[in-house]
């Protein structure tokens, strides 16, 4: 898994590749919440996310409650089908903003 932070104006941008596991979550993990403690505002880009296991998902979880707790937001987009697949199957596209193309 690689991750590169970018800025649109205000809002921190994650752009995630590769595969988020047990083994690469709790770094997603991190870099969300720090992301958190810079601003409000987060995009997690997952035009190049291979895959997102349960692990991941937590990760994601935690970063979705910390933006409400915040009262910010946490946007995902260029969600490829097989993430959206587990997303959907796991109910996490009904709890986070997932951007539609």
């Amino acid at each position: 898994m690689r991750i590169t932070e970018n800025r649109e104006n205000e809002i921190i941008v994650l752009a995630v590749e590769g595969r988020v596991d047990t083994n690469t979550s709790p770094e997603l993990q991190d870099r969300i919440l720090k992301s958190f403690q810079k601003g409000n505002e987060l995009i997690m880009d997952f035009e190049e996310l291979e895959y997102i296991s349960s692990a991941g998902l937590r990760a994601l979880l935690l970063g979705h409650k910390t933006a409400m707790s915040k009262g910010g937001s946490m946007t995902i987009r260029n969600v490829n089908e097989d993430v959206m697949e587990i997303f959907e199957d796991t109910g996490f596209s009904d709890i986070l903003d997932i951007e539609e193309e």
